[in-house]
């Protein structure tokens, strides 16, 4: 391609909207346009890295024994309505009737119509198993949109599932598609971090998420050093919490009244009070289906509602309205506390129970108690690890201190198991003739995010430093001075032997200067560069230069080809 027929709008400026490298980096190389919130057309460039991304993906899923189909976008809000998820999904879900009335959704995911898909297809166990994928454009009205691609209201994934006759069956799939996620990671040049995770609304028991490791992620990684102990936030498991030996020291008090006018808020309370965060007990209330949960966390922690839904064993979990707090405790939003309260399932984390002299809500209004005890002045049903992981907190498995970082997710797997097939009607025959439900599992790749997460671990102060497998061009071509005849036509001579070669190359023929070609080449990435200048031609040779390297190499101009492709050998050789 040349430059002068391309369609490569690169940015001098930063856009003011960008908040990360990704995004500001993809912006000005001209990789992606916004058209709205959340909403992104993809240039030729970044279009070019798509598509060698979604290549990797099919091949590698080919090699893991995966078909591909290609699934509606819009679908019927029936199948969601039968699945259980329409009223889970939020305000995310894109909805609407069409002109017959008729309620539709635009697909945030598709597990309700893959499993209505093959439901009366795959219909024995000699069908089995098989994995069925797509990559296809996903929907979701994100509430705040934010990362230019990594989190967008339209992007596009590819997501398998796998449909297997029992457990066994689906822990091979597995398997199967994990081994299949690294290579795809690995030959998009990302190293990632793969951790255990929560099954959200996609339901299911295990799940895995490939994670990679970025100053500016979004989501973050709990992890132990010195142990293989790894964890999205959601799911982080905290080992054996031990009381602060100041609070050993203190002996119990008298637990006393106190008016606290207006003041509502930890930080509020806190302050009037002149005690650390850390001494209060923060009271939450929860309604989980027709039982109303109380939750104990120390002032300075905050609930995590997944790990609070699984100990009470609730399908959902959703917070008390203020009218719900009131009649329950008899005071208003942050004047609860667990002294008291009677009737009512009440979970503490055992930072909570390690407390000497706490202070809580007192369930009157413009009241809190001093020197509450647990175990003394109120007794929770149940103590349970309920809240988020924090640096310096103790591993799950060895004890010793775990970190948090930040991350971008481009993969996640679950192990759904019969949540879809089951309501669905998704059944097989087994060999003894019986009816069962099949048992299935869920791998999806923000095929998207994967560009952003690529160009967040591979940038530097000039621009992105793209790898070979999945950059825009691998080779451009640079005359440095386009006027000048000998070395225009030696560019042109250069431009197409790599052709003849079966080279991917561009040929940057703009009538520029030397300078904005080399920020250009820079700015946009390209593998390697190679310089034609007055200099060279003396020299019969061509400067090579790496993106990643410093300094270029000199080298005659008759192994110019050869030294691309070998350059290429090496780093597109797919890994075994």
């Amino acid at each position: 391609m040349r430059w002068s027929l391309a369609y490569i709008p690169t940015l001098r400026e930063t856009p003011t909207e960008a908040e990360i490298a990704s995004h500001r980096l993809m912006l000005r190389a001209g990789l992606i346009r916004k058209l709205s919130a959340g909403i992104y057309s993809y240039l030729p460039l970044g279009f070019r890295s798509l598509l060698k991304v979604i290549r990797i993906v099919r091949v590698e899923m080919t090699r893991a024994g995966a078909l591909e189909v290609l699934l509606p976008a819009l679908q019927p809000a029936e199948l969601w309505k039968r699945s259980g998820r329409y009223p889970q999904m939020g305000p995310e879900m894109v909805r609407f009737r069409d002109r017959h009335d008729k309620e539709m959704v635009l697909g945030p995911t598709h597990e309700e119509v893959i499993t209505a898909l093959v439901a009366g297809e795959l219909r024995s166990y000699r069908n089995l198993p098989k994995t069925l994928y797509q990559i296809q454009t996903k929907f979701r009205d994100e509430p705040r949109p934010r990362f230019g691609v990594i989190r967008s209201c339209e992007f596009i994934m590819k997501d398998a599932y796998s449909f297997d006759r029992d457990r066994a069956g689906l822990a091979v799939s597995y398997q199967r598609m994990y081994d299949a996620y690294e290579r795809i990671f690995t030959r998009c040049g990302l190293s990632v971090v793969v951790v255990e995770a929560e099954t959200g609304v996609m339901g299911g028991e295990d799940s895995h998420e490939f994670m990679v490791l970025a100053d500016n992620g979004e989501d973050t990684v709990v992890r132990c050093g010195a142990c293989s102990y790894a964890a999205s936030k959601g799911r982080a498991a905290i080992g054996q919490r031990i009381a602060d030996r100041k609070s050993q020291v203190e002996g119990p008090k008298p637990m006393q009244a106190v008016e606290t006018p207006g003041v509502s808020t930890v930080e509020k309370v806190s302050q009037l009070l002149k005690v650390s965060p850390a001494r209060l007990i923060k009271t939450l209330l929860y309604q989980a289906g027709s039982q109303t949960v109380v939750a104990l966390v120390r002032g300075d922690q905050e609930v995590n509602e997944e790990k609070l839904r699984r100990v009470v064993k609730a399908d959902r979990l959703q917070m008390a309205d203020p009218p719900m707090i009131q009649r329950v405790t008899g005071a208003s939003v942050g004047f609860s506390g667990p002294v008291g309260l009677k009737g009512i399932l009440t979970v503490a984390d055992p930072d909570v129970m390690n407390l000497v002299n706490a202070v809580t809500g007192a369930n009157e209004a413009d009241k809190h108690l001093l020197n509450v005890n647990p175990g003394r002045d109120f007794k929770p049903d149940t103590v349970a690890d309920i809240r988020f992981a924090l640096a310096g907190d103790p591993c799950p498995k060895c004890g010793k201190a775990l970190e948090v970082l930040s991350a971008i997710e481009v993969g996640h797997i679950f192990q759904l198991g019969a949540k879809y097939s089951s309501v669905l009607g998704a059944t097989i025959l087994d060999e003894d003739g019986k009816q069962r439900p099949l048992i299935m599992g869920c791998y999806g790749i923000g095929v998207t995010r994967v560009l952003a997460a690529v160009i967040e671990a591979h940038h530097d102060a000039a621009g992105i430093c793209w790898p070979w497998s999945i950059a825009p061009y691998p080779v451009v071509i640079v005359p440095i001075n386009q006027e000048d005849v000998s070395i225009r036509e030696s560019a042109e001579a250069l431009y197409r032997e790599a052709l003849e070669a079966g080279l991917e190359v561009l040929l940057d023929d703009r009538s520029v200067s030397g300078g904005v070609k080399l920020k250009d080449a820079d700015l946009i990435g390209f593998p390697s560069r190679i310089l034609l200048s007055e200099k060279t031609l003396q020299n019969d040779a061509v400067e090579l230069k790496l993106r990643t390297d410093s300094k270029p190499t000199l080298i005659p101009r008759s192994e110019a080809i050869h030294s691309l492709k070998k350059l290429l050998d090496r780093y597109l050789s797919p890994p075994r």
